[in-house]
């Protein structure tokens, strides 16, 4: 490993790449044709140590990557579980590299000029990137900073929907060691809530942007702060309804995949908004939304509404704004209730589809509109039967899914329906007679 990494092996292998646009590349067979130096074993011991410490420290980064296996907490609480300082880990990092260059070269035999040469060119293909390769790394945000505080704000989110575990933040959970290099990779992180755990507020997937609510998250939010002794920001709640999703989007997206998992699902002024939880969606959960949060939420307005109403000319200049908002949220509680009713008895997502399929017959309550145009597009390929490998598409299309299945064997095996493809005739083969002597 230490071998592979070194800037020496990096070179002989981009002189093995024929074309420009490979240079960024690491083919099998180029990888395999590149030698691989004799060294003693005082070397060996080297490069071993060196590979060992730089894989644990560059782990130790990921420690506060959400979206990492080696996730742990947040930055703003991450010291607590021992030291983390990531400029003097980069510091590290850099002399290890160090370290193993000058073993590698000395190994395969490299002269100061053959060096200089190395480190001068190593790292300089980067303006042959292909524009695929450069689009590709467009929404990449894997390499962007994340601020502190929102950091913390959108652990908190995930421990109040089931996610994270808090206890690592309180100490009455211990971190777990370490692992090794070649270990396989955990089904969760060590931040992520254990099976069997008892999480921190328990609910049905859903919870509400709804202050006074039982399962309101801004004010979750805040109790998971209060309960590791973290700063909770002023307004919690002004975070959590104009910069939450966009910070969300981008932290779970790379490259062309963009996979949110907390879905805000709003009215058109975002007066009202349910917030579901992508793992743990079902065909009932827009039942619930429906059975458990915007009826009675439609039915207080409507009883508040009508006591304001029946106050008349005794309405206070207050009491008119505030029968204004009510009457507006009681249309659109309206509208809300009836889109989902639409949607509910044939809404059958399957995780298997992915984030982006399961969310696109939803697209019109997400008031994000980047997030909400690439939900339109995805839908309108679902109408037109561009993903029919699709299960929602066969809980929708069943009979156009289930012909295609006749012709298209990788369809039918998709959909579990092998028994419907229909194998094609062989072809006759011609048969040429004797030319003509004439």
């Amino acid at each position: 490993m230490g071998i592979l990494n070194s800037k020496a092996f990096a070179v002989l292998v981009s002189l093995q790449l024929a074309r420009t646009e490979l240079a960024q590349s690491f083919e099998v067979g180029v990888v395999q044709n590149t030698p691989v130096p004799e060294c003693t074993e005082v070397q060996r011991q080297e490069l071993v140590s060196a590979a060992r410490r730089a894989w644990s420290r560059k782990r130790t980064l990921d420690y506060t990557e959400e979206t990492s296996s080696a996730f742990h907490l947040p930055a703003a609480l991450q010291v607590r579980l021992g030291d983390y300082d990531p400029q003097s880990i980069e510091s590290e990092l850099t002399d290890i590299q160090t370290k193993v260059d000058e073993t590698a070269f000395k190994l395969y035999g490299f002269s100061e000029a053959d060096r200089a040469a190395a480190l001068g060119s190593h790292g300089s293909t980067g303006e042959d990137v292909s524009d695929e390769d450069a689009d590709d790394n467009e929404d990449d945000e894997s390499a962007v900073a994340v601020d502190q505080t929102d950091g913390l704000l959108s652990w908190a989110t995930g421990v109040a929907f089931g996610r994270f575990d808090w206890r690592l933040a309180t100490g009455e959970r211990a971190a777990p060691p370490e692992p090794e290099p070649f270990d396989p990779l955990p089904a969760k992180s060590p931040g992520m809530l254990p099976d069997g755990a008892e999480p921190f507020h328990v609910h049905s997937g859903i919870l509400v942007d709804d202050q006074g609510h039982p399962n309101d998250v801004a004010r979750l939010i805040e109790e998971v702060l209060a309960r590791v002794d973290a700063p909770v920001l002023a307004d919690v709640r002004r975070w959590l309804q104009r910069d939450f999703f966009p910070f969300h989007l981008k932290q779970y997206s790379k490259s062309r995949r963009k996979a949110p998992i907390y879905w805000p699902l709003s009215t058109p002024s975002g007066s009202y908004t349910l917030w579901l939880y992508y793992p743990s969606l079902t065909s009932q959960t827009l039942y619930t939304a429906l059975n458990d949060f915007i009826e009675p939420k439609l039915k207080q307005v409507c009883h508040d509404a009508s006591a304001l109403r029946d106050k008349g000319g005794a309405r206070s200049s207050a009491d008119e704004k505030d029968f204004e908002a009510l009457q507006a949220l009681e249309l659109e509680l309206i509208e809300l209730r009836d889109a989902l009713l639409q949607i509910a008895p044939t809404y059958c997502p399957n995780h298997d589809d992915g984030v982006q399929i399961a969310a696109a017959p939803l697209w019109q309550f997400f008031l994000h509109k980047p997030w909400q145009k690439v939900l339109k597009d995805t839908w309108a390929k679902l109408e037109k039967g561009d993903y029919d490998w699709a299960y929602l598409a066969m809980g929708y299309w069943p009979e156009r899914v289930r012909e295609k299945c006749k012709t298209d064997k990788s369809l039918a095996i998709a959909h579990d329906l092998e028994e419907l493809y229909v194998e094609p005739q062989p072809k006759a083969r011609k048969t040429h007679g004797k030319k003509s002597t004439a």
